[in-house]
């Protein structure tokens, strides 16, 4: 979640797929009215200690178990962090890389800590001096980043992948999908080079409009994402959480 002096962006929604997520891998759902007052104190004492923008990790797990993939009988755990993070710059590079994500993984929709695959695909994208790779799922469509969703711009028309392309359910790309009448379709992973726009969406980026996909470069950040983009961020101000 994103974290400002303001609290936790969105805790609801958050919460919510926690939940959710914890349901797909067969754990209790968590306590949300105990987990948001965790998220309290942790992004109060994080501001207290000068934070003013950054991110809060909530990680929930099934708690000791024995060696190998067994559940154990402990009770879950619960660890909430926050630190503090640069802002993004107002536009961003991405680009394709050749691994894929699995759309019929028995954990496709859940936000898991299973991060090695990201962290692979993100170090090869910074090596291409990008922010972000973007991958397709195995059946060449467009999928999502590492920890992003991708919207395109075609005509006008605002379109991102469909969550059953495997993609995460970001928050901020639901939010987009609400205020601002977004379609999900699915889309060839081409379309990078196709459409008239590109932007991501995050948690901490909101909405970040690309100007380099690959090889193909955008003079400036797109109308339509540069309109977006302030327009997410006067609706965020007039509610912590959405």
């Amino acid at each position: 979640m994103k974290a400002t002096p303001a609290g936790a962006f969105a805790v609801t929604r958050h919460l919510r797929r926690l939940g959710d997520s914890a349901s797909i891998l067969g754990l209790p759902r968590p306590d949300e009215d105990a987990v948001r007052r965790a998220v309290d104190v942790v992004v109060r004492d994080w501001t207290a200690g000068g934070g003013e923008f950054g991110r809060v990790r909530v990680t929930y797990t099934a708690g000791t178990a024995p060696l190998g993939s067994d559940r154990g009988e402990a009770e879950p755990t619960l660890v909430v962090a926050a630190a503090s993070s640069p802002r993004w710059a107002p536009t961003t590079s991405v680009v394709t890389v050749p691994w894929t994500r699995n759309e019929r993984s028995a954990v496709a929709g859940a936000k898991t800590t299973s991060y090695a695959e990201n962290v692979v695909a993100l170090r090869a994208a910074h090596e291409q001096g990008a922010s972000e790779a973007v991958l397709a799922n195995t059946r060449g469509e467009l999928c999502e980043g590492t920890g992003s969703n991708v919207f395109v711009v075609v005509g006008g028309r605002v379109l991102t992948p469909p969550v059953d392309s495997g993609c995460l359910a970001g928050i901020t790309r639901e939010l987009a999908l609400e205020w601002f009448d977004a379609v999900e379709e699915v889309l060839p992973l081409s379309i990078l080079q196709e459409a008239d726009e590109v932007f991501l969406t995050s948690s901490t980026r909101d909405v970040h409009p690309v100007v380099r996909a690959d090889s193909r470069h955008w003079p400036s950040a797109g109308p339509v994402a540069s309109r977006l983009q302030e327009a997410f961020r006067d609706q965020a101000t007039r509610t912590i959480d959405p």
